[in-house]
């Protein structure tokens, strides 16, 4: 029966989503429409909305694309991928295997949500290499689905902005928190660490049980094998500069005075740009050489098509979705609303949750989604005289949620498998299921 479940709901998708960018076309005119509907707003006036977020995630997508390029030009690195082989060699069936990058996968994501995915993604075609009959784009499904935790980690962007404190947090609350709350407060509260121990338990079981007993799609193995950069040439003084170790050595102590001193002043923070750092320092001690490393850099660009074509779309859209009209009404501020005036103090969190994972299926970003619903959520939280922590941790495991059918931050993880969103939104929409039933029976239970 559950198999049955599963081959439906993979058949579904692949019938019927469009591809990635076809996807984002759609959902562009669908709040184009809906915003012109529902606040009023002529067509001009939401192109204008459109057009002023187009560019405003440019920055983002760069870190994006650097997460991908300098985290897959590492896993390239021959040390990197002998230890990967041998750690894949330990999977002796399918079952084993999804099951092992499930849980890699969970662990990087809950630690830094653009490490997971890239050492997610690169683990998933390991195991492809050394496990035979392993379906691919369940195990891919299974690599992408640790990025459940993330906004329940340690860079869970809703969290981390609660950390900071100062007025920044104090106009992302509209005044109901000032002062700065310690992650001991969000992250590590006893209902953070029950969703997060229970996707952690039941996830690598869920996807494990999945695997189809027949009909199995086994990876191309020529798709697995890593293009081989070329190796530079030494016969002039210019190219042996150019390959010189020496030169590289130099720039990653230079890498490791700066980390050192992050860290020491900061503590364990890992945001984007010291993720980045580290995995261009260390590919390029892996590599060896400037030239080499370079090399390493030009394959891995290669993939990086869907995150620079698609991420000024989506900006577009979180304009579209926080353009107000001129008596302030945006249609991210009408999604939110409705589910607050469903809401009574015992289901608040539960329907802050389901009305987060709903505007982030227009808005997949956590830190736009906070800017969106944040303001609006936690007033209403404090007027019901619900915790506005919970709140915060309502919004941010529903941006989380809705990521398993939202093909927007599948795509630097797709860039490295060589498949495509529709390859594994079968899957994807099983562990969409099982974790919203864990996620509403925390909120719902022990809140």
């Amino acid at each position: 029966m559950f198999n049955t479940l599963t081959g439906w709901s993979v058949s579904l998708v692949q019938r019927y989503l469009p591809s990635a960018f076809v996807f984002s076309a759609l959902l562009t005119f669908a709040v184009l429409i809906a915003g012109m509907l529902s606040t009023d707003q002529s067509l001009p006036a939401m192109v204008q909305h459109w057009s002023g977020g187009f560019w405003t995630l440019l920055g983002f997508a760069m870190q994006m694309a650097l997460i991908f390029v300098t985290g897959h030009a590492l896993a390239s690195a021959p040390l990197v991928n002998r230890q990967l082989d041998r750690l894949a060699g330990m999977a002796r069936t399918p079952g084993q295997a999804i099951v092992m990058v499930t849980l890699v996968a969970l662990v990087g994501c809950w630690v830094n949500w653009g490490f997971g995915l890239v050492i997610g993604a690169v683990f998933a075609r390991a195991l492809a290499r050394q496990v035979k009959g392993v379906d691919y784009p369940l195990l891919v499904a299974a690599a992408y689905s640790g990025f459940l935790v993330w906004h329940g980690g340690l860079a869970g962007s809703v969290p981390l902005s609660l950390a900071s404190g100062g007025p920044d947090l104090a106009r992302m609350t509209a005044g109901v928190l000032t002062e700065a709350v310690p992650i001991t407060e969000t992250l590590f509260t006893t209902l953070n660490l029950t969703i997060v121990a229970l996707l952690f338990i039941g996830l690598p079981l869920l996807n494990r049980a999945m695997h189809p007993r027949q009909d199995v799609k086994v990876a191309d193995p020529a798709k697995l094998v890593e293009a081989a950069a070329e190796q530079p040439l030494r016969e002039t003084p210019a190219q042996r500069v150019d390959d010189s170790r020496i030169l590289g050595l130099a720039l990653v102590a230079m890498a490791a005075i700066y980390l050192f001193n992050h860290f020491s002043s900061k503590g364990f923070v890992l945001g984007l740009d010291v993720v980045i750092a580290i995995f261009l320092f260390c590919g390029l001690l892996l590599h060896g050489t400037p030239e080499r490393y370079m090399r390493a850099v030009d394959v891995s660009v290669r993939g990086i098509g869907g995150i620079v074509l698609l991420f000024p779309f989506y900006a577009g859209i979180m304009g579209m979705m926080m353009g107000a009209n001129a008596e302030g009404i945006s249609l991210g501020r009408q999604v939110t609303e409705t589910f607050i005036s469903w809401s009574s103090a015992d289901t608040f969190p539960l329907l802050a949750f389901l009305s987060a994972g709903v505007v982030n299926v227009f808005v997949p970003s956590g830190g736009g989604q906070w800017a969106v619903q944040g303001p609006i959520m936690l007033p209403a939280a404090q007027a019901l005289g619900v915790s506005p922590t919970v709140t915060a941790m309502a919004i941010a495991w529903g941006d989380a949620w809705t990521n398993m059918i939202q093909p927007f931050w599948a795509l630097p993880l797709l860039g490295i498998v060589g498949l495509g969103a529709r390859d594994i939104m079968g899957y994807c929409l099983m562990m969409l299921l099982y974790s919203g039933v864990v996620i509403c029976g925390a909120f719902y239970f022990l809140t």
